[in-house]
């Protein structure tokens, strides 16, 4: 049998000593007649369709399935296990027939994602190995962080990133949206964050905005992608000369600020106590949380430099209490810890460099950590000393790097309850088109995604060396720029 080259690797996976399914000219992709699975029907056939250069149907479910189907079932929901028990979805190949079966549509997805990774073409004959597979993820938020403030990604870019992280089984995507180069969302109430800081970016590049449509748009590609969850960050009470610029009564003069495309940070922030500042906050934090379909926003808080203490504790319980008024749950960059927090606020650590005593504490204390140290997770880390783009405050990340480390362990006494993810993070200082982006990610975003979902006793770097080597021709496949590390031996194919 040839060896299953699954990222990330699966619970338990069986390989059948029967012949492989091979996608027919009557083959058919079978769903039950419910509006969110027909749309993961119709997900599955163009795939499989896109693949095999034949169009094919989706038919409701009913008498018994054709020869050469693939059945799409929802089960029952699960009243009990662990964090993201509703992901568990089952893969069952044989020759005659191909059953995915799981409790949410969002596991249907992990399944037909599945299958494609495991299907060959070979002369226009699409073929899947005979197994049996049962799987979960381990965290519930496996997540990727992109900084479209920096250098602008539009909804385009976008949807071909969320297509790789679908691939990969990562379900929120959290877009960095405000920083001191610009303010790329469209704030209805607040029109001159875009209108005036939306054409800026770090070079001095002219750039643009997202519209709340167009996000629309992106998350439709994500639902029936992966069915999952947005993060949207603006970042308070620092990183904002962009709204600075925009909205001179936000400064303690009342005059705006020069447009800035450095990439020095911890210079502007905003002011707890000046009479515009709440008010901006709950316009801008009511409509981001209108136009988010998920449980968080992020209000960031990091890299505060020129703020007091008890100043920066203020405002950080402001931010949290607009949005919780406007019906999302917190999430904020590790600086947050050093503030009281509401038992659930999510908290995510970034740099590893620092005390970790706060964060030990604030989970104790009821918080929740998102885990996404800079010098494993954050993709903007060069490979190597040489490599053209990326930084390197953090160190430099190979494949390696990004695959060997435990979220539940990096921070000595954090209690391991209080993990309830990881997210890679990609910040643009750097990067200025999406080849760059894509060269960052891949093959890292890979190895991350394998952190996020398999236990780490079924983890191993030899093995996933040689797993994530039959990986590059997919990359090829799908005309994405990608990173041929040499810890990898790319030469293996499928």
């Amino acid at each position: 049998m040839s060896p299953i080259a699954l990222i990330p690797r699966p619970q338990h996976l069986d390989q059948l000593d029967e012949p492989p399914f091979v996608l027919g000219e009557t083959s058919t992709v079978v769903v039950e007649p419910r509006p969110e699975l027909i749309q993961t029907g119709v997900l599955t056939a163009d795939l499989f369709g896109r693949l095999s250069g034949r169009a094919i149907e989706v038919r409701y479910a009913g008498a018994e399935p054709a020869p050469g189907s693939i059945v799409l079932t929802r089960t029952a929901p699960v009243t009990d296990g662990g964090p993201g028990a509703d992901e568990t979805y089952q893969v069952v190949v044989r020759a005659g027939r191909v059953e995915v079966r799981s409790p949410s549509v969002a596991g249907l997805v992990h399944g037909v994602v599945t299958l494609r990774q495991l299907a060959t073409v070979d002369e226009g004959s699409v073929r899947i190995p005979a197994v049996r597979i049962q799987d979960a993820p381990r965290f519930a938020w496996r997540g990727l962080s992109i900084d479209v403030a920096r250098h602008f990604f539009g909804v385009e870019d976008l949807k071909g990133v969320i297509g790789l992280m679908a691939h990969y089984k990562l379900n929120v995507l959290h877009l960095h949206l405000t920083d001191e180069q610009g303010w790329r969302l469209h704030v209805p109430s607040r029109p001159k964050l875009t209108e005036l800081s939306s054409d800026s970016a770090g070079g001095g590049r002219p750039r643009r905005l997202l519209h709340a449509g167009g996000l629309r748009r992106a998350h439709r590609v994500r639902r029936g992608a992966a069915a999952s969850a947005w993060s949207r960050e603006i970042d308070v009470p620092g990183h904002v000369n962009a709204a600075l610029h925009a909205y001179g009564e936000l400064t303690p003069s009342g005059e705006p600020t020069d447009v800035y495309d450095g990439i020095e940070v911890g210079f502007s922030r905003l002011h707890a106590d000046l009479p515009a500042t709440r008010p901006f906050l709950e316009a801008v934090f009511t409509d981001v949380a209108a136009m988010t379909a998920g449980e968080h926003v992020h209000i960031g808080g990091d890299e505060v430099l020129t703020m007091e203490p008890e100043e920066y504790a203020r405002f950080v319980a402001l931010a949290a209490q607009v949005v919780r008024a406007a019906g999302k749950e917190v999430v904020g960059w590790q600086e947050i810890a050093h503030t009281p927090l509401e038992p659930g606020t999510v908290v995510q650590y970034w740099d590893t460099r620092v005390d970790p005593e706060p964060f030990v504490r604030a989970a104790r204390e009821g918080a929740r950590l998102l885990m996404s140290p800079g010098s494993k997770a954050y993709l903007d880390m060069k490979y190597d000393a040489s490599f053209p783009l990326g930084l390197e405050w953090a160190g430099r990340i190979e494949v390696r790097d990004a695959y060997d480390w435990e979220p539940t362990t990096l921070i000595e006494g954090l209690p391991a309850e209080s993990v309830i993810g990881v997210e890679a993070a990609v910040w643009t200082e750097t990067l200025r088109t999406l080849d760059d982006l894509t060269t960052m990610l891949l093959p890292r975003l890979a190895a991350v995604a394998e952190v996020a979902w398999t236990p780490p006793e079924a983890r191993d770097w030899a093995d996933f060396r040689g797993r994530v080597a039959r990986h590059g021709q997919f990359w090829d496949h799908l005309g994405v720029a990608w990173y041929r590390s040499p810890q990898v031996d790319w030469s293996t194919r499928p």
